[in-house]
C-alpha cells in the first residue's frame, strides 16, 4: 500500500498558505483603515492586531514592523488587493489603451480616482511618519518617482504619444495625492468633479485631432 503521508503534507501546506494568506489580507484590511482614521502616531500594532484578531508577534513575523505594515498596506491600497498583479497589468489599466480618446481618458480619471480612494488616508499617515523617520521619507520620495514613471507610461499608452519634460512634470503634481486631499478631503469636492477637472487636464495633453 502506498504511504499518505506525502498528500497529507502536501494538503496542510496548501491549508496553511491560505490561512497565512488570510491572516494577511485580515492584517492589511485592519492597518488600513486604523491608519487611514488615526493616522500613524495614533495606530499601535496592538490596535491593529486586536482590529485583525492576531496576535502582536504574528504582525511581526509576517512584516518586521510598523513601517513595515504602512508600506505593505499602501501597496495593496494602490492596487485595491493582496493580489500580486501589478496595476499596470490589471484591467483597469489596460483600458487606458482600448476605446477613443474619450473612453480612454473618462478610464484614466477613474482609475486615478478610485486609487486617491483607497490610499489617501495611508498617504497621510506615510506622510506623517515621514517627518521624523528618515526611512519612510527615501520610501515615500521613491514611491512617487515610481508614481512619476507610471504616469508616463499610462499617458503614452493613452494618447499613444509621450508626454514628457514640463508637461509630465505638472500632471505628476495634479495628480499627485496632496492636491486630491486638498479638492477632494479638505475641500469636499465630489468624485464626479474630481474626475471632471482630471479629464480637462487630460483634454489639455490630448494630441489635436
Amino acid at each position: 500500500m502506498q504511504p499518505v503521508a506525502t498528500k497529507t503534507r502536501t494538503y496542510n501546506s496548501t491549508r496553511r498558505s491560505r490561512q497565512a494568506a488570510q491572516t494577511r489580507d485580515e492584517i492589511l484590511t485592519a492597518a488600513g483603515a486604523l491608519f487611514a482614521e488615526h493616522g500613524w502616531t495614533g495606530t499601535t500594532l496592538a490596535a491593529i492586531a486586536a482590529k485583525a484578531g492576531v496576535a502582536v508577534e504574528t504582525i511581526y513575523a509576517g512584516f518586521g514592523s510598523k513601517k513595515g505594515v504602512l508600506q505593505a498596506a499602501l501597496d495593496v491600497a494602490v492596487v485595491g488587493d493582496t493580489e500580486p498583479v501589478p496595476l499596470a497589468q490589471r484591467p483597469e489599466s489596460l483600458r487606458l489603451g482600448e476605446g477613443s480618446i474619450e473612453e480612454r481618458m473618462d478610464a484614466a480619471a477613474d482609475l486615478v480616482t478610485d486609487v486617491h480612494e483607497r490610499s489617501a488616508g495611508l498617504w497621510r499617515a506615510l506622510l506623517e511618519a515621514s517627518r521624523s523617520d528618515a526611512e519612510l521619507d527615501r520610501w515615500r520620495i521613491e514611491a512617487d518617482a515610481r508614481r512619476k514613471i507610471d504616469i508616463a507610461r499610462s499617458c503614452e499608452l493613452m494618447f499613444g504619444r509621450p508626454i514628457e519634460g514640463r508637461q509630465l512634470d505638472l500632471l505628476w503634481a495634479i495628480l499627485g495625492n496632496e492636491v486630491y486631499g486638498q479638492l477632494v478631503v479638505d475641500g469636499k469636492m465630489s468624485r464626479a468633479d474630481y474626475e471632471s477637472c482630471l479629464t480637462d487636464v487630460f483634454t489639455w495633453l490630448a494630441p489635436a485631432p
